[in-house]
């Protein structure tokens, strides 16, 4: 039998980088309302109830979309998705720059929300396709930490661009970014190295039940809601108007702590990608630490008497950037605890976690700062805010409480099992054979029985066997 072809590593760099570049484009138009609410809130006439249902859209779309993308994920492929959710962003954006009522503001940041549901598990597909199983982790994990440059873009130069120019100016540019990398797509992107991809033979029915069945999808699913939702919202929406309104910073000093919250993640997710990767049976333990470092430091700030000083708002921000790579150990569970040809559907279910926690987060804060503001008042305090930011806690608690219990269940599902689901599915990807989904090869030589045994002796201490 021949030996497949090999893919140069340039190829698939390309593949990468380029759809890499459409998801950062995809998290730009995201959080462009972030840093654009205040201006949104006198442009349409709005409370800060009514802001949040702007971004409560977009998300809620987002996280409903996740199951339906990954299911058509696994049957269409990476590039229609990524060329379809360009398109939709781009239209959306073009009438969020042109309308001036809310109802269609509403129906502009549905479009984008649903442009950038089929944007980031698309690139992690390609990611299983495109390179070899031990550097999915790490791949996967700058991916989503790189992708957070599109925030970049949208703190500081979109920042700029509405202080110098106008509303529709600014917005009519974000859509530009969109067509851009939507050529790229089409020019550079496919779905697989050596030709179309062969269906998976089950049905999506059957992979999404299957995937939603396992216990280390459910365990993914709660890791990504108790990690990601303090730091998305507070740089998705919330924190720059708490900057601002609550901690008296000015607009420009507002968005430089939101870029520093983004340039930080590019540090941390290698970090987390290493500790996952380094050690897979602790990833709960990272899960748990992130989760109460990030509590703990809303306890100081929100127990703080009067404004907050620089250095704990910059402490804040640090901690908040832990949120985003972590909530990548929740994909790395789909990962692991699913066969690739069900790893859209996986991913998608998993996706949904933080988004649908981002959501209730999202509408609870602006329900109970138009609550806590006093009377004729225009914005909310400090105060106000303090009251808003402490619903994260009854969140953090469920969270953790699903997190621990889903956790053991993995762990009895994998003590009972051999786990065949850990090792991905031999299914190639073209009908005459050649290299697997998940990078490797299909008479790749193995490890010999005794180098396998010498080997997890060594790396695995009998008391850490049973971690998860």
């Amino acid at each position: 039998m021949s030996q497949p072809a090999r893919i140069p590593a340039g190829r698939a760099v390309l593949v990468w980088s380029v759809a890499l570049t459409a998801y950062i484009a995809a998290v730009f138009h995201r959080t462009s309302l972030g840093v654009t609410g205040v201006e949104a809130t006198h442009r349409f006439g709005i409370s800060a109830a009514t802001l949040a249902t702007l971004t409560v859209a977009q998300l809620a779309v987002y996280a409903v979309m996740q199951v339906p993308v990954g299911i058509l994920l696994d049957r269409y492929g990476s590039r229609r998705l990524l060329l379809t959710g360009g398109a939709l962003m781009i239209a959306g954006q073009l009438a969020f720059a042109l309308v001036t009522d809310v109802r269609l503001a509403v129906a502009a940041r549905v479009l984008v929300g649903l442009g950038d549901a089929m944007s980031f598990i698309s690139v992690l597909r390609l990611v299983a396709f495109w390179f070899p199983g031990r550097r999915n982790p790490l791949l996967a994990q700058l991916t989503g930490t790189l992708g957070q440059l599109g925030a970049v873009l949208a703190a500081v130069p979109l920042v700029a661009l509405l202080a110098h120019t106008n509303w529709t100016t600014a917005f009519l540019t974000a859509a530009g970014v969109s067509a851009a990398a939507l050529l790229m797509v089409f020019a550079a992107v496919r779905d697989a190295p050596h030709g179309p991809l062969v269906a998976a033979p089950a049905s999506a029915g059957r992979r999404l039940a299957d995937a939603w069945t396992h216990p280390g999808t459910r365990l993914g699913l709660w890791t990504h809601f108790v990690i990601q939702f303090s730091g998305t919202v507070f740089a998705l929406l919330w924190g720059f108007p708490f900057l601002v309104q609550g901690q008296g910073l000015t607009p420009t000093a507002a968005a430089s702590l939101l870029t520093v919250l983004t340039l930080a993640m590019l540090l941390t997710g290698p970090v987390i990608a290493y500790l996952c990767a380094r050690y897979p049976r602790h990833r709960s333990v990272l899960v748990f630490s992130i989760t109460g470092a990030t509590a703990a430091i809303w306890a100081v700030l929100l127990a703080w008497p009067g404004r907050a000083p620089g250095w704990l708002l910059l402490t804040l921000v640090l901690v908040l950037a832990l949120n985003g790579p972590g909530s990548m150990i929740g994909l790395d569970y789909a990962r692991t605890f699913n066969p690739v040809s069900r790893l859209g559907s996986a991913a998608g279910i998993v996706n949904v976690g933080g988004f649908t926690a981002s959501i209730i987060l999202v509408l609870s804060i602006g329900v109970v700062l138009d609550l806590a503001t006093p009377a004729g008042q225009a914005a909310p305090d400090l105060n106000a805010f303090r009251w808003a930011f402490a619903v994260q806690y009854v969140l953090w608690a469920v969270g953790a409480v699903q997190v621990l219990r889903w956790r053991n269940a993995a762990r009895r599902h994998r003590d009972g099992h051999v786990a065949p689901t850990i090792r991905a599915e031999a299914v190639p990807m073209r009908p005459g054979g050649g290299r697997l989904p998940n990078g490797s090869a299909r008479m790749r030589r193995r490890p010999s029985g005794d180098a396998v045994a010498q080997r997890r002796r060594r790396f695995a201490p009998t008391r850490s066997r049973r971690k998860a």
